[in-house]
């Protein structure tokens, strides 16, 4: 029987990839919903490809444009994830929305039971303990498609926990590893765009540069992995061809590798860790003719120091990080701040009194709309 499976933000980088996927293996998938919020042409084309029948989009404008050549639910409006998730019967749901907006998705998902492929990152980030709590009330799997903690995930199979030493995350660096701070004061968006070894989103792009990328993953396996911050290391690798490692009690460092392609996480969360025989290219190690490894500047890079900052508070710290960053990105993409001014302007608003108990997604939305009035109304 085919898993069934929708996919909230299926035309951005993580969508699209996971449509590959599923078509990869159309024996084995069923594409039962697609979301979108602005991208018409290119839902048009995924529905008229693949006939799912619910297809959601933000606006009504949009909505009247999209071009289908098959009857189904069309949904749209400001409600329209909500309406989305409710609507689909399927077994998996893929948050591939961008952003701190993907939050109430996971959670909506996660109270109906549903199994949740997650690649938003600053869901966990802003509630992670709710949602780890809820999925264990409701029985729902949250399945890791970041390649990072896909590679933990896989890395732990078969051992047991309490002999894990720690766990290693390694970055690439971004495009400015190897910059001077009189260097990095004069990059420009489009320089910051221009991820070295990945392909990927404006934020994700934005965010791997200043390498808070990587602070808001290594919040992230804190909390999917329970693991305290001093048990979680990360470490520069330029090449980009281990995506993580974890190391036991024994002294043994176990290591997943891979080509810089989403493919294999988002595979192996869907087929629910079974391993299935892939068209896609493989890692080639006689190819490889080195492998680097770096200890983080967190003195360049403090954007990475701010999010260890934040889990160390815990509370609603993450989820305060998680909305100044948001806001400093944008900032810096419409040339408001310079890039060494974002993590200044996310320390002013760290600094400020909001960390409250967290008990309620309503309580991380509050704190987080506070967060981003402040952030937007500070001027460096």
């Amino acid at each position: 029987m085919k898993k069934r499976i929708a996919i909230l933000g299926s035309t951005g980088s993580v969508g699209t990839q996971t449509v590959k996927i599923i078509k990869e293996y159309q024996d084995d998938f069923e594409l039962c919903g697609i979301s979108a919020r602005s991208n018409f042409n290119l839902l048009s084309q995924q529905a008229n490809e693949f006939k799912p029948v619910i297809v959601a989009i933000s606006k009504k404008e949009f909505a009247e444009k999209l071009e289908l050549n098959y009857n189904c639910k069309k949904i749209y409006g400001d409600s329209h994830i909500k309406e989305f998730i409710s609507s689909c019967d399927c077994d998996i749901f893929v948050n591939a929305i961008s952003g701190i907006n993907g939050l109430e998705a996971s959670y909506q998902v996660l109270s109906l039971g549903k199994d949740l492929a997650l690649a938003n990152k600053e869901s966990i980030v802003s509630a992670g303990p709710l949602l780890m709590e809820l999925a264990k009330k409701t029985g729902s799997k949250i399945l890791p498609l970041d390649s990072e903690h896909s590679a933990i995930w896989q890395c732990l199979q078969g051992e047991k926990y309490n002999s894990v030493s720690k766990i290693i995350l390694t970055a690439s660096g971004g495009p400015f590893f190897n910059f001077s701070k009189n260097q990095l004061s004069k990059i420009t968006p489009a320089q910051a765009l221009k991820h070295p070894t990945w392909n990927m989103g404006n934020k994700i792009s934005i965010d791997s540069a200043t390498l808070m990328n990587k602070g808001l993953e290594v919040i992230e396996a804190s909390v999917l992995f329970n693991m305290p911050l001093n048990k979680i290391d990360v470490l520069v690798h330029p090449q980009s061809i281990i995506h993580s490692l974890v190391e036991y009690d024994d002294g043994a460092l176990i290591a997943q590798l891979g080509i810089t392609d989403m493919g294999q996480p988002i595979q192996y969360a869907l087929f629910n860790k079974s391993r299935v025989k892939t068209t896609r290219p493989c890692l080639s190690l006689a190819d490889i003719q080195k492998l680097t490894f770096f200890e983080p500047d967190l003195e360049l890079f403090k954007c990475l120091g701010l999010a260890y900052q934040a889990l160390k508070m815990g509370e609603a710290m993450p989820a305060v990080l998680n909305a100044a960053n948001q806001v400093a990105v944008n900032k810096f993409l419409a040339k408001e701040i310079t890039f060494l001014q974002i993590p200044e302007l996310i320390s002013i608003v760290m600094s400020k009194q909001y960390n409250t108990k967290i008990n309620s997604v309503e309580d991380v939305l509050y704190v987080q709309s506070m967060a981003i009035k402040t952030a937007l109304s500070i001027t460096l």
